[in-house]
């Protein structure tokens, strides 16, 4: 028995050996091919240096090669030289003027994830999946998300001329916006609907969302809320740490809201409820579309997970990769995609997006429950405008029964409720 066992011990000894060896020699074989690489680049370097028709400097070919090496590696990884790293590092609120898009670049091309809601993008109709052909005459091809920015960003009242491809509608489109200093509230409704059915709709996760969000669950509460839609619709994103903070606050304390996973064990994190006293009998529906990213997919990915809530309209934008600044030793920097999120399941969030539970394509019901009135009934019509502006009761800008995927949502809840008191 003790002669079997050794043999074992041997062999499974000779078998970590094999392994180890095995591991060296690709580490091995790894470190020759890129000592092969970079000696193929510094000949080009030298080539160049020599053979070509204008003096060249080293530092720009070096730089260029870096923008060339990083943005190859994925659309949200970029080089910074000094001068951009620098401005990277300035509180910039207050001196400049925006549109109110997060942008990206998807499938090679500069798109719109988000237009958020009221801002001049906004109201000029931009669309998320909308891809930005040219900024001010100037083709968006090959540009990278700082330039971007940089072009679409200046002084408030100073107009942008951009080109839009909607392939949704196989089309161009121009768009002249003024640009306005961007101030966004968190929180764009917090009202009870119907039925004791609350709504609330987060715009954007900043840094005081989760207080926010939190005064306005409280504010429901009070009006006898006993049903929750959260808005995420068009939600670009924002700071993990207030998406956490938000997700948590319907998920029992020591879950898994998200997780990140990296090469390197230090880039790969796990954020946990820590939320003492969580909402847990409260029925949620969580309305998405492909304007929802970031943040906005962690809370929706994380309360579909632990079926704390229906998610219910369009598959989410797909944007859940980690960036990292790093910075070089020259006052030049690297923003590298460092690690990917996860929702407590597994699902990758990063290409794939959020599906939701119930699909529901976003539509407005124009005129609901208003038959369109003939020529001598004009007359009654106007009279009943006047009437009501009389009262001062003008027409609400927040008609929430023309949106079908909020009324959809009304209705999940309404079964839903409905449901539990027949089985009590």
């Amino acid at each position: 028995m003790r002669k079997r066992l050794f043999v074992l011990m041997i062999s499974v000894a000779a078998i970590f050996a094999v392994t180890s060896l095995a591991i060296s020699e690709i580490e091995k074989k790894k470190k020759e091919d890129l000592y092969h690489q970079i000696e193929l680049f510094s000949d080009t370097l030298a080539i160049v240096d020599s053979e070509y028709v204008d003096d060249t400097k080293p530092k720009d070919l070096i730089y260029g090669a870096l923008r060339g090496m990083i943005s190859s590696l994925d659309p949200h990884s970029s080089f910074m030289n000094p001068e951009e790293y620098n401005e990277l590092k300035v509180d910039t609120e207050g001196k400049f003027g925006g549109l109110g898009i997060e942008i990206t670049i998807k499938d090679g091309l500069l798109t719109i994830v988000s237009p958020i809601e009221d801002t001049p993008a906004w109201k000029a109709g931009l669309k998320s999946n909308d891809r930005i052909v040219k900024i001010n005459n100037d083709l968006t091809r090959d540009i990278t998300i700082t330039d971007a920015v940089k072009k679409l960003r200046g002084k408030p009242g100073d107009p942008v001329n951009i080109t839009i491809l909607r392939e949704s509608e196989k089309k161009l489109l121009e768009f002249k916006i003024v640009r306005e200093m961007i101030k966004i509230k968190d929180i764009k409704e917090a009202r009870i609907l119907e039925d004791g059915i609350g709504y609330i709709r987060l715009v954007e996760f900043r840094e005081n969302t989760a207080g926010e969000f939190n005064a306005a669950l409280e504010k429901l509460t009070r009006e006898k809320m006993s049903a929750l839609i959260l808005d995420l619709r068009n939600n670009p994103g924002g700071l993990l740490d207030q998406a956490v903070d938000v997700a948590e606050k319907f998920v029992e304390k020591g879950k898994l809201i998200v997780y990140t996973k990296g090469k390197k064990s230090s880039q790969s994190m796990e954020f946990l409820s820590r939320n003492a006293h969580p909402v847990l009998n409260l029925p949620m529906v969580v309305l998405i579309n492909e304007g929802s990213a970031s943040a906005s997919e962690i809370v929706a990915g994380c309360l579909q997970d632990y079926r704390r809530a229906i998610i219910l309209g369009v598959k989410s934008f797909g944007k859940g990769s980690v960036q990292t600044v790093i910075p070089l030793s020259d006052g030049s920097a690297l923003r590298l995609t460092t690690s990917k999120y996860f929702t407590p399941s597994g699902k990758v969030i990063h290409g794939n997006g959020v599906m939701p539970d119930i699909v529901a394509p976003e539509q407005k019901i124009e005129g609901a429950q208003q038959p369109q009135a003939k020529a001598e009934d004009k007359q009654e019509v106007f009279e009943e405008i006047k009437k009501k502006e009389k009262a001062g009761k003008p027409e609400k800008g927040f008609d929430y029964k023309s949106d079908t995927q909020l009324m959809r949502a009304v209705d999940a809840l309404k079964a839903l409720k409905f449901y539990k008191e027949i089985k009590s």
